[in-house]
């Protein structure tokens, strides 16, 4: 998995971008249909994303293909790094303020709460995000799609979870982006969500969009979770009590760690893909 990027935008095959959208769509349609009609036969709902999936290319060479090799979580705890409160700054949550003008684009906060199986809250947690900007450009050197960066727009922030398991960011809705799937693929917009526990070895990787996005049916990596249920706990919602008077729109997404209605994680497509610091390859 491609650190810190997404690697949904390298080119994993030398023909991964000959294949129409008409192409890719067909493929996906017919494996949607056949999800159907299995569930309709009296099959169990897929509830995650599909680590083979055709049309979404690089899952053929990237999924796991052998068993995961079984390893003692304390004695990996031992030598991994621990966060406490006073590392973490209030301000790290607005990515609006962390340079010296204000970024372009438009401005919102994404809030929730992070939520066990039974619906408890999960306080304490780190959350981080990351971004492309406004214009759908990540600030990374591996990102050289012909869209501007933002001087005033890095796209990375984090909190911790409040009491209730609230968390809150304001930052800027990103765009979406061009990458090497197949020819005039687009990414939907989205923001990559890293959840952490007390050490690395407590850490969730997933991504959340935005509602109404016309790419969510052109796109082989949302699609690639077949049960439109599971697909719709990545979409955040428009509230208009968090949007603010002449300041900024506001979403709501809640996560869900456990359960048969938890948020879908990167760990569950590609071995923790979009980044494992990036889902991309990008996750979901």
């Amino acid at each position: 998995m491609e650190e810190n990027f997404d690697d949904a935008k390298v080119i994993t095959s030398s023909d991964s971008a000959t294949s129409t959208q008409a192409e890719i769509d067909e493929q996906m349609a017919a494996l949607h249909r056949a999800y159907r009609e299995v569930v309709a036969a009296g099959g169990a709902p897929e509830t995650r994303p599909r680590v083979d999936f055709a049309p979404y290319r690089s899952s053929i060479l990237r999924h796991p293909t052998k068993a995961a090799r079984p390893v003692d979580p304390e004695s990996i705890e031992l030598h991994s790094p621990a966060f406490g409160h006073r590392d973490v700054s209030p301000l790290e949550a607005d990515l609006t303020i962390q340079h010296g003008g204000e970024p372009l684009g438009e401005r919102i906060v994404v809030t929730g709460r992070v939520l066990d199986g039974d619906g408890r809250p999960v306080c304490g947690q780190l959350v981080e995000i990351w971004q492309a900007n406004s214009a759908g450009r990540y600030v990374h050197k591996r990102d050289q799609h012909p869209a501007p960066l933002d001087p005033n727009f890095t796209g990375v922030g984090r909190c911790l979870t409040g009491d209730d398991g609230s968390y809150a960011f304001t930052t800027i809705r990103p765009g979406p982006y061009p990458w090497k799937n197949h020819h005039n693929a687009w990414r939907p917009a989205h923001i990559h969500f890293s959840l952490f526990g007390t050490d690395f070895t407590q850490r969730m990787v997933t991504q959340m969009y935005f509602p109404g996005d016309p790419l969510f049916a052109l796109d082989p990596i949302y699609q690639s979770i077949v049960d439109q249920d599971a697909r719709d706990r990545l979409v955040a919602t428009y509230d208009h009590d968090i949007t603010r008077h002449e300041w900024c729109t506001g979403y709501r997404w809640d996560i869900v760690l456990t359960g048969s209605r938890r948020t879908l994680l990167e760990r569950d497509t590609l071995a923790g893909d979009d980044h494992s610091t990036h889902a991309d390859g990008d996750h979901r």
